[in-house]
């Protein structure tokens, strides 16, 4: 045989080799986050908003903002805000992490704060629709009172749909020996509960889950700055609500409690390309253009480096890859 062809041979037998060893050594399952909605509270489209294309056009309807944590190893799903949407979120879980646990099969529930796209699903797991038994509803103090002492919450409580669990800033509750959350205090609106984020800590990757927050200088007054939590976590799912002034016609939006994504950005622009790529926007009103992934807007956010969070987004907690990002 010709020298040039046995070589020609041994680099194709080599090769072929590589891809065997990779075809039988599959990415170890582990632990991961699953985007069940992207919308602002009220979702899109929002009630009394008329003339909303979403209204005819399924592709552009958005859920509730919700994330799920999937733990196969030990059988357990977890919920990150009980929304409006809970329904459908519910189904595209057991779509996605299928189970034979009777519903709603999860090993618990983290609530943000009380504004009605966060908790008001919790209303699901009552005597009328699923009739859960005692799902841990992790909560900060004051929400836990809310919902024992008012209606109707507290009859959830009281029929043993919900187990409260509360919940200390800046304490880990630890759901496995490699996975665990942790409420980071933010400020917000609390007529009737705290604000929190959380940080969601896995065996190889962690993130933090922010929707809702006032501004960015009132976090930088409580001594905790955005770009050294981004630094932390490998994972940002960052407040979008509102994209920039001017977007609700004849309104002055500069004192809205958000920051808009054009300051989010703006602020970040000179953290590395890797540090902005961690950033995945969430939470969008329904007149925010990133919604729409042919706008400016949009294109916008992704020139600069940032990420559109997508519903079905899944995110590895084990591995150093995305198992499937929508962009």
């Amino acid at each position: 045989m010709k020298p040039l062809l046995k070589m020609m041979l041994l680099g194709w037998c080599l090769a072929l080799a590589a891809c065997t060893t990779n075809l039988a050594s599959p990415i170890q399952p582990g632990p991961y986050l699953v985007v069940l909605g992207v919308a602002q509270d009220g979702g899109v489209p929002q009630a009394g908003n008329r003339n909303d294309p979403a209204w005819q056009d399924e592709s552009q309807r958005r859920l509730v903002v919700s994330l799920a944590l999937v733990d196969p190893v030990n059988n357990k799903r977890f919920l990150f805000e009980a929304t409006p949407d809970i329904r459908e979120q519910l189904h595209l879980l057991d779509t996605i992490a299928p189970t034979t646990r009777p519903a709603p099969a999860l090993g618990g529930i983290f609530l943000t704060h009380a504004h009605m796209g966060h908790y008001l699903g919790l209303a699901h797991l009552g005597h009328e629709v699923m009739g859960a038994s005692a799902i841990p509803v992790h909560v900060m103090p004051r929400f836990a009172e809310y919902l024992r002492n008012n209606g109707p919450w507290d009859q959830l409580v009281r029929y043993e749909n919900i187990d409260l669990q509360v919940l200390t800033a800046n304490t880990a509750v630890q759901l496995s020996d490699s996975l665990s959350v942790t409420p980071i205090p933010v400020p917000h609106r609390q007529e009737y509960s705290e604000v929190v984020a959380f940080r969601i800590d896995g065996p190889g990757r962690s993130a933090l889950f922010l929707p809702d927050i006032d501004s960015w200088h009132e976090w930088d007054a409580t001594g905790i700055r955005i770009e050294a939590v981004l630094a932390t976590v490998d994972i940002a799912f960052l407040d979008a609500t509102f994209f920039a002034n001017g977007e609700i016609p004849g309104r002055d939006m500069s004192g809205f409690p958000h920051p808009f994504v054009t300051t989010t950005m703006q602020r970040l622009a000179n953290l590395p390309a890797s540090e902005r790529s961690k950033v995945h926007f969430i939470h969008f009103n329904h007149t925010n253009p990133v919604l729409r992934p042919g706008s400016a807007a949009y294109a916008e956010v992704l020139k600069a480096g940032f990420r559109v969070a997508q519903r079905g987004d899944r995110y590895d907690l084990l591995n150093q890859v995305f198992l499937q990002v929508h962009q």
